[in-house]
């Protein structure tokens, strides 16, 4: 290549393979197959870096990785619009029942005071998270009508750059969200950190989104507060039962919980494909190329 790196494609290769191989390259670059844990990261005698294809770091070990002075890299700038466009999409869905009325006049059925719509100008949305997917979220959102409310407990936001956001700490999204979007990573803190107590401290009745981690919300606390009616509608990019590729559920014997949410025309779902456009795949590709090329430039200096 231009920059005189040689790459093995190992897309192929079942986690004992990597094991036996690792120790001959200086840089991985990874999507979701399996766990880059302390057992294939301690043969990694020669390893530079892990580029991971995406946003989400929970399938590497990183304390141990920099332990061993591997630089962890990831590449959440480059589907920050995606995600934010599909957040976007599957809430209007969700209003306006878009989901519901395709399936209904594909069958004939003309069905139009029973499908009155929710408009999203005047609701106030909560953004729990504000890195890039967050930011992209309220950015989508500036062309419509809506108070947006943030909570970062790690970043201080420029509102200056974001004229329509105000931040906030919890207690006033409890307060005030008519829809809440969740946009943090899968870390110790926030695994299930939306359970039956989050959502009874919400004043209103509220919309949720999800494009972040399956495992942020407790998905059986969930479908009990949405048969209290205190969660009206809820739009699912992700899953807790999605397994560790992300490829496809876990079980073939799924709880009741989801099948609950499969029959609820208030649910909209999709196959953990917000950040999954044309564009951000080749610009993932892009982004990560860049900091590698960056980090070996570095390191040589």
């Amino acid at each position: 290549t231009a920059h005189d790196f040689t790459v093995v494609d190992g897309t192929a290769y079942s986690k004992k393979e990597i094991i036996n191989i690792i120790h001959d390259f200086s840089g991985l670059v990874i999507r979701s197959r399996f766990k880059l844990d302390k057992e294939i990261l301690e043969n990694a005698s020669s390893l530079d870096f892990i580029a991971r294809a995406g946003a989400g770091m929970e399938n590497i070990d990183v304390p141990y990785a920099e332990e061993k002075g591997i630089a962890c890299i990831n590449a959440p700038e480059a589907n920050r619009v995606a995600v934010g466009e599909h957040a976007l999409a599957m809430l209007l869905s969700l209003f306006n029942k878009i989901v519901i009325v395709d399936k209904q006049v594909r069958k004939g059925q003309w069905s139009r005071e029973e499908n009155r719509g929710i408009e999203l100008t005047g609701k106030t949305v909560g953004i729990i998270g504000f890195g890039n997917m967050g930011s992209a979220f309220a950015e989508v959102l500036r062309g419509f009508n809506v108070n947006i409310l943030a909570y970062d407990k790690y970043l201080k936001i420029d509102t200056g750059n974001y004229p329509n956001v105000q931040q906030v700490d919890l207690p006033e999204i409890f307060k005030s969200a008519d829809v809440l979007s969740l946009h943090v990573p899968l870390t110790a803190e926030t695994e299930y950190f939306v359970d039956a107590g989050f959502f009874r401290q919400f004043r209103k009745y509220i919309y949720i989104i999800n494009t972040s981690r399956g495992k942020v919300i407790n998905t059986n606390d969930l479908v009990a507060a949405m048969k209290s009616g205190k969660v009206l509608g809820a739009c699912l990019d992700v899953i807790e039962y999605e397994r560790a590729s992300f490829e496809q559920l876990s079980t073939d014997q799924l709880p009741d919980a989801w099948h609950f949410l499969i029959n609820c025309e208030n649910v909209v779902l999709s196959p953990h494909i917000a950040g999954w456009t044309m564009e951000s795949h080749r610009k993932i590709s892009e982004v990560l190329a860049n900091k590698v090329i960056q980090l070996f430039t570095k390191n040589n200096e």
